[in-house]
């Protein structure tokens, strides 16, 4: 953005970005499955989902690096993909950042970012203060005459970043540019990302099989899984209301139980778990007498005395986490992790959980039932 007096105006002519009915094929699996979905302009999009859920073919096919089968791309009102025409990747007013950096390993730092001006027909003098302008704002303006074997992982990706957004394109793709860096470097290229992107008022569509890093990021959110889109919206939505099972599962749980259904009414349920019963949320799919899968959100959960929504536990383990720690625990029907308190309770202590309504999810499922088993395939998954 650039300010005139008090209003800030963007950079570049931002891009809305509509895809109807992609189709992308290898062999009998169907990367894209019928996709459908629409980027507003300025929007920072953030596509999430497992290996194989068809998010790295949908980037490649908006950069012009895979063709659909069939289906098209349009970037408003002009078909960039469709039944008989691929635009070339170059022609399309974007740029990318990739996990593996993608920098010519001959060219220095400053002839990498440069490089991506090629086609903007600027004079020397305005690609010179582009270039360094560049360089600075992603703080490598020491480094213009490195080459990349004498840089970081990091500041590789810095250049890669700095090359994206010199020639201000009105898209910015991200394909999973954090996921080779140690965990510090990450959430600190992370804000460099969402903050430059803003900054030049491109639309941004980025790919992360992350759930921490797409609610960092995000204005939107979508979910994939085999090629379909299953939910898009604002974070906090995808995360209080996820349309399924998957989306629940892939945004965030920290164990999972097995019960019968007592009571369901309104997006409420009243489920059983042998002596004990569980409130939670619930679609209207669920009907007295049915068997659930009861999800708990991590924050859904803490320690407590007595009262309502209570489960007995026993501590399994405890790591500190610098805000305080957060506890494993195993009860009759399963082990929760992530039951975060201020202080540390003790291996093998009795105890309490409380487990908010809110944050506990029911799902119908077929799953066999065992009293007492424990479910824990979803554990781990924060």
């Amino acid at each position: 953005m650039e300010e005139i007096g008090e209003v800030k105006v963007s950079l570049v002519n931002a891009y809305r970005v509509v895809i109807k009915g992609a189709v992308k094929r290898y062999g009998s699996l169907a990367a894209l499955n019928d996709f459908d979905l629409t980027i507003e302009p300025g929007t920072f999009t953030v596509l999430l989902g497992p290996s194989g859920s068809g998010k790295s073919t949908l980037i490649r096919s908006i950069a012009g690096i895979e063709r659909l089968d069939s289906g098209t791309i349009h970037f408003g009102d002009r078909e960039i993909a469709g039944e008989g025409f691929h635009m070339a990747p170059e022609k399309r007013d974007l740029a990318m950042v990739f996990q593996d950096y993608a920098l010519w390993p001959h060219m220095t730092s400053y002839e990498n970012i440069g490089y991506a001006l090629k086609r903007r027909n600027l004079d020397s003098t305005e690609s010179d203060r582009r270039i360094n302008e560049a360089l600075d704002r992603v703080g490598l303006s020491t480094k213009g005459s490195n080459y990349p074997f004498q840089l970081s992982g990091g500041e590789q990706q810095r250049v890669a970043l700095a090359r994206a957004i010199v020639g201000r394109p009105s898209l910015l793709l991200f394909d999973e540019p954090l996921s080779n860096l140690d965990a510090d470097l990450r959430e600190r290229l992370r804000v460099e990302i969402a903050t430059l992107t803003r900054e030049i008022g491109a639309t941004a569509c980025y790919i992360t099989h992350d759930q921490s890093e797409a609610f960092a990021l995000a204005d939107t959110i979508g979910v994939l899984q085999s090629g379909t889109l299953q939910q898009i919206g604002k974070p906090e939505e995808i995360y209080r209301n996820p349309a399924n099972r998957f989306v629940t599962a892939f945004t965030g749980v920290s164990g999972s139980f097995l019960g019968t259904v007592e009571s369901a009414t309104a997006g409420k349920a009243i489920v059983v778990l042998g002596q004990y019963r569980i409130e939670c949320r619930t679609s209207n799919s669920l009907k007295v007498g049915d068997l659930a899968e009861v999800l708990i959100r991590p924050s859904a959960t803490s320690f407590t005395q007595s009262g309502s929504n209570t489960l007995p536990a026993i501590v399994l383990d405890v790591a500190y986490r610098g805000r305080g720690y957060e506890h494993v625990v195993e009860c009759d029907f399963g082990v929760i992790s992530s039951v975060f308190s201020p202080q540390s309770v003790a291996r093998g202590s009795r105890v309490e959980i409380y487990v908010d309504p809110e944050g506990c999810i029911a799902f119908p499922t077929d799953k066999a039932f065992s009293p007492g088993a424990v479910t824990q395939s979803l554990i781990g998954i924060k």
